[in-house]
This record gives structure tokens, C-alpha cells and sequence, in this order.
């Protein structure tokens, strides 16, 4: 049996799939971790241990020794991020006057600032760099080193702050971040570590989700369905032309930022660990989470649709066989870096 590439064939399956049969199991069968206990149960509701290992690898594998490029398109494409979370999450609150709980009722019942804001803010790294070896060059590639800090729920609470829709005392933003920069600082320390540390990154995705989907109930997906799905349209349509921007000011074609106009499949875990450092978002999370999954599954196949277009729009062909090497050891020391049409060029 072909499992693997049977799940891989849906988008995000790797976070979906779990998911999904969590989901399916707290619903028909909701007292099912408690009724089997000690590791079973421990798998069933234990996402949050995984969690932190997964962001402490995560932190290990990105190499502070980058180009000024790379810095200078991640930065942006980061910076790019944020703000418009920022203005989604204003605009949410002056629309329909609300910060932490969702909405009540009529068609964008139980949207939230805090679905809108955790479906902008983590970007799909896999997607992206796929999309740039496809049509880009390995530099705009490598800024995902740099994007990869919007991971977890830091950013999100940032972004909330920021914007007065809530507070977050500080020993929660930095418990948020704490687990990505010791892994950054033990994989810069020693590559070895780093060697060690970064296969396991994938390997938690499923274990993760299943403990997430157990805490989802099917029968509120449905009423969410709708709503998840504009919410993934407003992702790409509202952030994309953004990013865009901020792709052409460091020097690009906005492709970059199309690409970079996703859902990653690990934000569905966000509205879950927000409503855990702050009770008030509680309510807001369960629907947030399903509308994040909705989110996920929407820019997984509509951002690669637009990207084409714009690549075809500004003259880039797809790359016949694209290098799709690991970028993230790009430094300032490398001379220089292979391109997607295999000429060399200089980094930086």
C-alpha cells in the first residue's frame, strides 16, 4: 500500500489527513482517549509537547548566515505579512465591532480577527519554495529561511497586539518564541545538531494534527464551511497584492509574493495555542480553526493557479527541471548559487 503518497496527494495531507481522523474520532468517538488511557490518551489530546519539539527543530534547521538578499526579500516578505494582518484585524474590529469573539450569526457567523489574522500571517513554506524553484531563482527561495519565524502563534500575538485587539503579557510572547530561537541558537552553534534535528521536522506534522483534530467537532465544520473557504479567497486576494509590492521594492517581479500568498498547514494550530496564552479567544478558536483548515486547503490550490498566471503575464517560464536543493545554508561566505535555469549567479 502506497500510503504516503496517497495522503500527499491532497493538499497539505500531511497536516489535513491527521487532522481529519482526529476530528473524526472526537466526534463519533469522543470519550475514546480517556477510555484507553496512558499513551493513547497522550497521543489523543498531547499536541502541544509535539508542538514544541516541532518549533524548536523548526528553529534549528534556519542559518542565521544568510545573504543580505535573502534577509532583505524574507524581511519583506515578513513585514509584508504582518501588516496586513494588522489591517484585517483593524478593519474586522471597525466592520463588525468586535476584537476577541466571533461573529454571532448572519452569512460570516463565526469568523473572527483571530481566524483572519492566523490564515494571513504563516505562510506555506513547502509551496513556496516549490513555486520559486518552478519559477523563480534559489535566492527567493532561500527567504523562507527568514519567513519561517511567523511559525507558531508569536507572530499572531504580535500582530494582535499591534493593532489594540488584544494583550499579551510578555512572558507569553516570549514562552511563544523561546523553543524556535534555542533551536536556532543550538543549530547555528553546531551544524551537526542541525544535521540531526531538521529530519524530524515532518515527522511531527501528523502526530501534531491528529491531537488537534481530536479537539474539533465535524458537526461545527459544516456551518463554517462557507466562511473558511472566503476566507482563503481573501488570503490570496487581499495579502497577495501586497506581497507583491513587497517583492517589487526588494528588486523582484511579485511573484515572490503571489507565492508567498498561502496558508500554511501548520497555522491550524494557532487559534488553539492564542486561546491557551490568552482564555478570551477561547471561544473564538474552535470555529477559527476549522475556518484555518479551510483557508489551508483553498491556497494550496488556487496560489500555484495564480502564480502561473503572473508568471505568464511577466515573461518567466517554468523551469523544465527545477533545483530544488536545501537553500537554507546560503551564506554571505558562498560565492555563488545555482539559479533555476543553471547558470550561476552572484549571491546577494
Amino acid at each position: 500500500m502506497k500510503i504516503k503518497s496517497a495522503i500527499e496527494r491532497v493538499p497539505g495531507g500531511m497536516m489535513l489527513v491527521p487532522l481529519l481522523l482526529g476530528a473524526l474520532v472526537a466526534t463519533f468517538t469522543p470519550g475514546a482517549g480517556k477510555f484507553f488511557g496512558s499513551f493513547t490518551n497522550a497521543l489523543m489530546t498531547g499536541s502541544l509537547p509535539v508542538l514544541a519539539v516541532f518549533y524548536f527543530c523548526m528553529g534549528a534547521s534556519i542559518d542565521v548566515r544568510t545573504t543580505p538578499y535573502i534577509l532583505k526579500k524574507g524581511g519583506a516578505l515578513l513585514a509584508g505579512k504582518m501588516l496586513v494582518g494588522i489591517i484585517c484585524g483593524l478593519g474586522m474590529s471597525h466592520v463588525f465591532g468586535l476584537s476577541e469573539t466571533p461573529i454571532r450569526s448572519g452569512m460570516f457567523a463565526g469568523l473572527s480577527t483571530l481566524a483572519v489574522v492566523a490564515a494571513i500571517n504563516d505562510t506555506n513554506g513547502g509551496l513556496y519554495m516549490a513555486l520559486m524553484g518552478r519559477y523563480g531563482r534559489p535566492q527567493d527561495a532561500a527567504a523562507y529561511s527568514v519567513m519561517s519565524i511567523e511559525a507558531g502563534p508569536f507572530l499572531t500575538m504580535i500582530t494582535l497586539g499591534v493593532a489594540g485587539l488584544s494583550a499579551f503579557p510578555w512572558p507569553v510572547l516570549v514562552g511563544a518564541l523561546l523553543p524556535l530561537l534555542v533551536g536556532m541558537l543550538v543549530g547555528n552553534l553546531d551544524h551537526e545538531m542541525r544535521d540531526f534535528l531538521k529530519p524530524a521536522i515532518p515527522i511531527m506534522i501528523p502526530f501534531f494534527a491528529f491531537g488537534l483534530g481530536n479537539t474539533l467537532d465535524l458537526h461545527h465544520v459544516v456551518e463554517a464551511g462557507v466562511t473558511g473557504v472566503l476566507l482563503g479567497v481573501l488570503v490570496i486576494g487581499f495579502s497577495g497584492p501586497v506581497l507583491m509590492i513587497c517583492d517589487k521594492l526588494t528588486g523582484g517581479t511579485g511573484l515572490a509574493g503571489i507565492a508567498a500568498a498561502s496558508t500554511a498547514g501548520t497555522a491550524a494550530v494557532v487559534p488553539s495555542l492564542v486561546a491557551l496564552a490568552n482564555p478570551v479567544y477561547e471561544e473564538a478558536a474552535k470555529s477559527a480553526t476549522v475556518m484555518v483548515v479551510a483557508s489551508i486547503i483553498v491556497t494550496a490550490i488556487c496560489t500555484p493557479l495564480v502564480t502561473a498566471w503572473w508568471a505568464g503575464r511577466v515573461g518567466i517560464k517554468e523551469v523544465a527541471d527545477p533545483v530544488m536543493a536545501d537553500f537554507s545554508h546560503c551564506s554571505d561566505t558562498d560565492e555563488t548559487v545555482v539559479a533555476s535555469d543553471a547558470e550561476p549567479v552572484k549571491a546577494g
